[in-house]
């Protein structure tokens, strides 16, 4: 499958981005905080500024959480769904953002609304990107029970992407929370089963099945850190490869 095309200086052609609602609240309890939102847009158009094809997946948990709303006694079909229309937010304000900065950008739905979003098409996608817009895809995929996680792997695979890269709080993929264990050891290099039988929580287990039955390269780095993702779409900077 067409994994774009690799410019020079830089590592891969296409590539996916996934990043967390948490990743756009900054210091706030809840919602989007504007000014991270402007920044990790910058970031997201100073890799697009190098030819490489970009998709994102953005999570829903900064605006609800399905599992959370589960437990507290909403049908989790249903909390699912809305957790899936809190993506869609997400994307549309990225989506914004972008375009504000002169970044063509597309917002596909797994779940149709013609109003706002385009449904999600593979072939269109792709062909989004190859004429240098960025795609973000929303909804998850579209069914319950599956997390944006996994969603992410899917389009990843779908799109034909060279690596997958999750932006996440901190630089790579530690053996336990560095926030609460300072000296959790770092690792650089991860195999797939590594992840599935120490029970990292890098991303779930049906993601990281999904990439490993497909050798697609999942790369960990801090979406916080200026620079990062140029960083590690071009080979450099400090980043977990799993794979």
């Amino acid at each position: 499958m067409e994994h774009g095309i690799v410019k020079a200086g830089t590592r891969y052609g296409r590539v996916l981005l996934k990043l967390s609602g948490e990743a756009l609240m900054g210091d706030k309890g809840y919602g989007l905080d504007p000014a991270v939102v402007e920044r990790i847009a910058n970031e997201i158009k100073s890799v697009h500024d190098l030819g490489i094809e970009i998709c994102l997946v953005i999570g829903g948990g900064n605006i609800f959480r399905g599992m959370s709303a589960a437990a507290a006694g909403i049908e989790r079909t249903s909390a699912d769904y809305m957790g899936m229309l809190a993506t869609v937010m997400n994307a549309l304000a990225m989506q914004s953002v972008l375009e504000s900065n002169g970044v063509h950008t597309r917002v596909q739905s797994a779940i149709p609304m013609a109003t706002v979003s385009e449904p999600y098409i593979r072939r269109r996608a792709v062909r989004h990107m190859e004429k240098g817009r960025i795609v973000i895809f929303a909804a998850g995929t579209g069914n319950p029970f599956f997390t944006t996680d996994t969603a992410a792997a899917l389009r990843a695979v779908e799109m034909g992407c060279a690596a997958l890269l999750k932006g996440t709080q901190v630089d790579g993929v530690y053996g336990a929370d560095p926030k609460f264990t300072p000296d959790a050891e770092r690792f650089e290099t991860l195999s797939y089963q590594d992840v599935l039988s120490r029970d990292l929580k890098v991303m779930d287990t049906s993601a990281v099945a999904l990439a490993r039955d497909n050798k697609l390269p999942i790369l960990v780095f801090s979406i916080h850190t200026p620079g990062a993702f140029s960083d590690v779409v071009s080979g450099r900077g400090r980043f977990t490869v799993i794979g």
